[in-house]
């Protein structure tokens, strides 16, 4: 009877141990997509953690980046897509805009009417609840200030598409950082002619 009792016990045991390496095993595989991309994804420009707080668990998850400059003009795209459908993405481009007329613009974008804003000396950003935007002063390489029509700048644009990890407060300020981190990558990676000091991120956004 004894010897019966104990190994109904070591049975449960092991019941439960296999059970537990289940679980486990289920997170590695189909939840752990984003873990397994390279710490800083699209060629170094953003922070992997910055879209695993945006994205849901996925089993996989992919990711690029990609810089085509031509003539003093550059283009810089980025994203992060999981096997579930969702992706955090961004482009940045060269742009001849007044910081007044990119922020009257991007603010009339979306479904609320006023965004949250926040800036660091010249750098701004407009964020609304799935969308980012950001405003970096930079003369590319080969250009003159004085040619512009307005003045030279990195613009930034980046949303979410699909199921999210967060919303809200939450998920904004995923995007701007996302957002923030692109245009620091490309700045430096076209050679703007200003000489600048980023600062490791963009003031937090307050709440909407």
């Amino acid at each position: 009877m004894q010897t019966s009792r104990k190994k109904n016990v070591a049975i449960a045991g092991i019941g439960c141990l296999l059970a537990v390496a289940a679980v486990f095993g289920y997170l590695e595989i189909f939840t752990k997509g984003i873990d397994r991309l390279p710490d800083r994804p699209c060629d170094g420009a953003v922070d992997r953690e910055t879209a695993a707080r945006a994205l849901p668990s996925a089993r996989s998850a992919e990711e690029r980046g990609r810089l085509n400059s031509s003539d003093g003009n550059f283009f810089f795209g980025c994203y992060v897509r999981t096997s579930g459908g969702s992706v955090i993405s961004g482009e940045v481009q060269s742009r001849d805009s007044a910081p007044g007329e990119w922020r009257d613009y991007y603010a009339e974008q979306g479904y609320v009417v006023d965004p949250v804003e926040v800036s660091s000396g010249d750098i701004r950003a407009v964020v609304h609840p799935d969308r980012a935007y950001v405003y970096v002063p930079c003369t590319p390489p080969g250009k003159k200030r004085g040619e512009a029509r307005e003045a030279y700048a990195l613009t930034v644009d980046a949303r979410t598409i699909g199921e999210t990890r967060v919303h809200g407060d939450e998920l904004r300020q995923a995007l701007a950082d996302f957002a923030y981190q692109l245009a620091r990558h490309t700045y430096k990676a076209v050679d703007c002619q200003e000489s600048r000091t980023f600062p490791k991120e963009l003031p937090r956004l307050p709440a909407a």
